[in-house]
Formats: C-alpha cells, sequence, structure tokens
C-alpha cells in the first residue's frame, strides 16, 4: 500500500486545514486552529489638563489652576472631548459652555495654551508632553471657572442694530433681491458666529471696552455696511463717527489671528475706515 502523509497548516486566528495527500485527489479536512494571545493593551499616553477654577459661591478663596490627567488612548482628539471627560468622570463641578461641538454655536471659547480658541476645534497637543493649560477668555468677568460673563459684549452687538434696515419694500412684495456679485461681498463677514475670541485677544478692546466696539462688533458692522440692500448706511455710519467706537483699532490684527472661523475682522475694520475717510 501507499504511505499516507499529512501535513497540518496552523493559522493563528483562522481555520487550519489539514491535507492528507497520496494520490491524485487528495482529501482536505478542515479543522478549528488554535486560539492565540490576545493582543497587549496600548501603553497608557497620560496628558494632564490644568484647569482655571473660580467659584462665585466662595468668593474669599483665590482663583486657582487644578489638574487633572487622562489617557489620551480613551479620550477623543478635540480638547471639548477631554474637557467632557473630565466632568463626567473626574470632577463633575468643572464648569464650562458647550453646544453644537462643530464650531457652529461659539459656545465653547476659551483660552488653550494662551490661544483664544474654540474646544470643540481645538486638537489635544500631543507633540509635546507638556501640560495643557485652560483659561476663561482674558480680560472678561468669569461667571464660573471657564464660563466668561458676555453680558456687555452682547449689548454691543444689540446696539449696532444686527438686521436689514430700509424702508423701500420689496419690488415683488416677498424678497429683497440682489445680485450674486453683491452677495459675494457678504463672503468672510456672515459666517461670525460671535464666539468673542477675536475681541477678547485685542489689547484696544481690553482697555476700552466700555466704548470701542472692538472686532467681533465692527465686522458684524461691516457686514451690514456691505449688504446692498440695506438702506440706513448713513445712520450706521455716523454712529461710528466718534474717536472711541472704531478709531481705537491699531491694528495690532490679534484678532485676525484668533478667529477659529479663519475670518479677517481687521480687514473689515480697514474697509470701514475706508469709507468713512472716503465718504463712500
Amino acid at each position: 500500500m501507499a504511505t499516507l502523509r499529512s501535513s497540518t497548516c496552523r493559522v493563528l486566528g483562522k481555520a487550519s486545514w489539514t491535507t492528507t495527500a497520496s494520490r491524485p485527489g487528495a482529501v482536505f479536512v478542515r479543522s478549528m486552529a488554535s486560539v492565540g494571545e490576545a493582543p497587549k493593551a496600548p501603553e497608557p499616553r497620560l496628558k494632564t489638563f490644568q484647569i482655571y477654577r473660580w467659584n462665585p459661591d466662595t468668593p474669599s478663596e483665590k482663583p486657582r489652576m487644578q489638574s487633572y490627567t487622562l489617557d489620551l488612548n480613551k479620550t477623543g482628539p478635540m480638547m471639548l472631548d477631554a474637557l467632557i471627560r473630565i466632568k463626567n468622570e473626574l470632577d463633575p463641578t468643572v464648569t464650562f459652555r458647550r453646544s453644537c461641538r462643530e464650531g457652529i454655536c461659539g459656545s465653547c471659547a476659551m483660552n488653550i495654551n494662551g490661544q483664544n480658541s474654540l474646544a470643540c476645534l481645538c486638537r489635544i497637543p500631543t507633540e509635546t508632553s507638556s501640560d495643557v493649560k485652560v483659561y476663561p477668555l482674558p480680560h472678561t468677568y468669569v461667571v464660573k471657572d471657564l464660563v466668561p460673563d458676555l453680558t456687555h459684549f452682547y449689548k454691543q452687538y444689540k446696539s449696532i442694530k444686527p438686521y436689514l434696515q430700509r424702508d423701500t419694500p420689496a419690488e415683488d412684495g416677498k424678497e429683497y433681491r440682489q445680485s450674486k456679485e453683491d452677495r459675494r461681498k457678504l463672503d468672510g463677514l456672515y459666517e461670525c458666529i460671535l464666539c468673542a475670541c477675536c475681541s477678547t485677544s485685542c489689547p484696544s478692546y481690553w482697555w476700552n471696552s466700555e466704548e470701542y466696539l472692538g472686532p467681533a462688533m465692527l465686522l458684524q458692522s461691516y457686514r451690514w455696511l456691505a449688504d446692498s440692500r440695506d438702506e440706513r448706511k448713513a445712520e450706521r455710519k455716523q454712529n461710528l463717527e466718534n474717536n472711541m467706537s472704531l478709531y481705537r483699532c491699531h491694528t495690532i490684527l490679534n484678532c485676525t489671528r484668533a478667529c477659529p472661523k479663519g475670518l479677517n475682522p481687521g480687514k473689515a475694520i480697514a474697509e470701514i475706515k475706508k469709507q468713512m475717510a472716503l465718504g463712500s
């Protein structure tokens, strides 16, 4: 008789095939492979976050920085992911604003490692092992922890009348139409989400916020000055014709660098000054 020879192929995690071959038409028999060792857990990627803490219920206590350490393997990539995890798992008293998580609402504006930004758009810095320092927006009154008081900021927004003003009714009684060219003039203006990152990065606004409107409000003002449908441009310019509302801008351009939406408030302010100078 012919001698039967067997060979076994074993593959971890997969079925193996045992072949008995001595002549054409060999028989293939499927068997279960042995289970390999479970993969090792990844090494922890620890990151420490220092968060500004102040509680109005204990006003006698000075503000302090409190440290929290997270494993980045278990944390999402954005700063807001880290803050939510700190609040949910480590310290429920940590207070901050958030809403959309997509850079649209502007709620989670704060100062991260010295740069004003939106926590939902700011990636956790992993290139260094240094601690991440998180503060509320600079030169603002603090409600609690990372929550700034933006009451005055929104009062200024109301003061510029941020809505369409006109006396002439629409031709069809329904819509105020504009050309595509006029519509394109609003690009880079209407996208402002009023997060206050630009205004709170402006030294002129730090020292003169009671009277100087600041980059965010001036960009919003120019948005209506550039709108072909608005009929109150002269009135809007008249409200800016003083020493403080507009001309406290010294073109430092911190505002443009700070904008998380990539807008250019500095250019909008320059365009307003140009219109005021030319009387256009």
